[in-house]
């Protein structure tokens, strides 16, 4: 919620006594969405609210924790500013302005400030039309891997930020510190869920 939509839903309950329980339930909700709640390391606040509704959009809150709750976007950062040599940077920043030009061309505004719908078509855009990843045998790629591109990168580096979260390892992913005994046939109903490296 933005701060004009506040102001003006504070303006429609003044006055009434029944509005001062909805007047605090409407603060509290805008103090939740609250974004960017963090200071990006390297990213620019524009390209940092960039990188959160891209992996908001990815991976929303449902009935499990989403993305920003487990602050892929802060880590997306972090990779970015202390993995990333100068070069690499500038294509990150390149290529984020050219994901938010085609977006802005196609409907109308930067990808963060889209409806939900619209991110999700243009994202659907981008699946379909961005090279993939080289099929794996024992977690090596087969044949030569062409460059995916930023949309498949950022992507993967989105999921690979949530799922080794420690959010996501210990409370949604089957979590054993401790490995048990070795049961080498079972059947896979009794497995249950993926597991958390």
């Amino acid at each position: 919620m933005n701060r004009r939509d506040a102001i003006r839903k504070t303006a429609l309950m003044a006055g009434t006594a029944a509005g001062v329980p909805s007047f605090l339930s409407l603060l509290q909700a805008c103090s939740k969405q609250e974004r960017l709640t963090w200071v990006p390391e390297f990213l620019s606040e524009d390209q940092a609210r960039f990188i959160s509704a891209f992996v908001d959009t990815i991976l929303p809150k449902t009935d499990t924790p989403g993305a920003l709750d487990v602050k892929a976007d802060v880590f997306i950062d972090l990779v970015y500013a202390r993995t990333y040599d100068q070069k690499a940077q500038e294509n990150v920043v390149a290529e984020i302005e050219k994901f938010n030009a085609t977006a802005k061309d196609k409907f109308g505004n930067v990808f963060a400030d889209l409806s939900l719908e619209d991110k999700t078509a243009f994202l659907k855009e981008q699946e379909a039309n961005s090279p993939k990843f080289n099929p794996r045998v024992w977690g090596t790629a087969v044949g030569k891997q062409e460059p995916v591109g930023f949309y498949r990168g950022l992507k993967s580096m989105t999921l690979w930020a949530y799922f080794s979260s420690e959010e996501i390892g210990k409370n949604v992913l089957s979590y054993d510190p401790i490995p048990g005994e070795y049961k080498g046939c079972i059947p896979l109903a009794d497995v249950g869920n993926s597991w958390s490296l």
